[in-house]
């Protein structure tokens, strides 16, 4: 591993880059980083995602499929339902950062960046 000009950082193993090229792909689609923004906050069935994301439930499940076959999501039984949520805690921060910083500088604030503001964050 080669030291780059960039503070002494170590240029990561190409397996770890190649593994974090194919989590960005997932999330390259809008639809796709929609519902992992949505799972972000809180666990859903698909019904309930469909509905946030304004999707149609063949399309979401396929996407969770995808997601849930990366990694990124899963899922757990609760009765009959299928309940979703974010498996990766650093996937929910870096969504929430790119997103958040983009929807506050196109002028929308989200909602946790307007709570963080009122408790002086």
């Amino acid at each position: 591993m080669s030291t780059g000009s960039g503070g002494g950082f170590q240029d990561p193993p190409a397996e770890v880059l190649a593994e974090a090229a194919a989590a960005f792909g997932l999330l390259a689609t809008p639809a796709r980083l929609h519902i992992v923004w949505a799972l972000a906050q809180g666990e859903s069935d698909v019904t309930g995602l469909a509905e946030r994301v304004n999707g149609t439930l063949p399309s979401v499940s396929q996407h969770l499929t995808k997601l849930k076959l990366a990694g990124l999501v899963r899922s757990r039984r609760e009765g009959r339902r299928q309940v979703y949520l974010v498996d990766d805690p650093d996937v929910v921060t870096v969504v929430r950062l790119i997103v958040g910083q983009l929807t506050e500088r196109a002028g929308h604030p989200t909602q946790e960046l307007v709570r963080l503001r009122e408790l002086g964050a």
